[in-house]
């Protein structure tokens, strides 16, 4: 599996016209209007078909034409057993070539689709042959990445593709509050992930990308089902609605606790992780209000970040946090889990900081993107293969050095 084209004979304006064709169709018909564009531009090209993951990112799914039946369909591919999976993890064009005895080769392409660094799929491309160089492949799954992301609010078809059962309600509370699952910057790489995906109660994650410092949250949600999700919509607004409002952090922690007591009267409260780290020299500034556990990996070594444990937002009114702070080198790793990951119990006992660690250290070669998936796939194979009893968040972000010319 490779990719494939060669330079001679490229038609430049070929992305504008693409780009154009995006642009121009309904939020609803954004495959459709890609089919018609490549189609149009490369006459070899017989069919084309639009993938997402699913919510597990364990498989990917076909966007059904419109009118097609609602319920799943059944050719979903593995993404660690094929072809178009192993494009998605790697965000790299592949292409794969089959001949039929003496016959014409069918030439399939696989093209990542991605958003900023935020993986969402894979565009399946068939032809009679190889049809495109590499960066012009590329080039379309990015154009097509940002195109689904500007229409994926404006329509339910792309939420409904990624379902394979339906969801809870706190559970597409929850998803609906997320800023997405992955983002990128010169100087960072962040990934996160959920589970259980289809019945999440109140765990979650929220992050924002500024010029000048990347802010990070990470929440574990008290209670379970709706009023578990209520309560975590309620924190995540007031973090958001105050980092908004220019507050520091600090003020930030404090005007949420403020939020969530006047609400619930100190009876329900929750456990947050509130971070700004600043992209110029890779100092994190800090708040551990509650349980959320940070890892941070240093070449081999793996090391629970020290943190004084501050109280969870919404215990007290009029609590004062206090930021602590710690630095970052190049190359650093952080794996930032809610206590669903370290502090699940099976018949086996806990699974714990030493599985985590292990875990954390296991995924030191790979993508960003892929370290979340990889340590909740650890954790339910601790659990045999059972659903997990509590919400689990992991979050891991790269830091690859203050970007050049900040």
């Amino acid at each position: 599996m490779s990719a494939q084209g060669s330079a001679a004979g490229v038609d430049y304006g070929r992305p504008v016209r693409i780009e154009r064709a995006l642009r121009a169709a309904p939020a609803h018909a954004v495959p459709e209007a890609l089919a018609r564009a490549l189609s149009a531009e490369y006459p070899q090209i017989s069919a084309v078909r639009l993938l997402v993951s699913d919510y597990h990112t364990r498989v990917l799914l076909p966007i059904e034409p419109v009118g097609a039946a609602a319920e799943p369909p059944a050719d979903a591919l593995a993404i660690r057993q094929s072809t178009a999976g192993r494009a998605y993890a790697s965000r790299q064009v592949l292409v794969s070539t089959s001949e039929d005895g003496g016959g014409p080769r069918d030439t399939t392409t696989y093209i990542p689709v991605t958003a900023r660094g935020e993986r969402l799929g894979v565009l399946e491309v068939a032809s009679a042959e190889p049809w495109g160089v590499p960066e012009a492949l590329a080039e379309i799954g990015e154009l097509l990445g940002i195109a689904l992301k500007v229409a994926w609010n404006w329509t339910d078809r792309y939420e409904r593709a990624r379902r394979r059962r339906r969801l809870t309600l706190a559970a597409e509370l929850q998803w609906q509050l997320l800023p997405g699952h992955a983002c990128s910057d010169e100087g960072f790489s962040l990934a996160g992930h959920l589970e259980p995906a289809y019945s999440i109660g109140g765990d979650n994650f929220d992050w924002s990308a500024e010029h000048d410092h990347l802010a990070l949250t990470v929440t574990n949600g008290a209670g379970t089902g709706i009023s578990a999700a209520l309560l975590t919509s309620l924190t995540v607004g007031a973090l958001r609605n105050a980092r908004r409002s220019g507050a520091d952090l600090g003020e930030q922690a404090s005007l949420a606790n403020d939020m969530v007591h006047v609400r619930y009267g100190g009876r329900e409260f929750t456990e947050t992780l509130v971070m700004r780290i600043d992209v110029a020299d890779g100092t994190v500034h800090v708040i551990d209000a509650g349980s959320p556990r940070i890892l941070r990996l240093r070449g081999t070594e793996v090391t629970r970040v020290p943190l004084e444990q501050q109280l969870p937002l919404g215990m007290f009114p009029d609590t004062e946090y206090r930021p602590q702070r710690f630095g970052l080198e190049p190359g650093d790793r952080l794996v930032i889990v809610s206590d669903g990951v370290f502090a699940a119990r099976t018949a086996r006992g806990e699974f714990g900081t030493d599985a985590l660690e292990q875990a954390t250290r296991r995924s030191r070669l790979q993508d960003a993107a892929e370290v979340p998936l990889t340590v909740i796939t650890e954790l339910i194979e601790y659990h045999d293969g059972a659903g997990l009893a509590d919400d689990a968040v992991v979050v891991c972000l790269d830091w690859h050095g203050p970007a050049a010319g900040r």
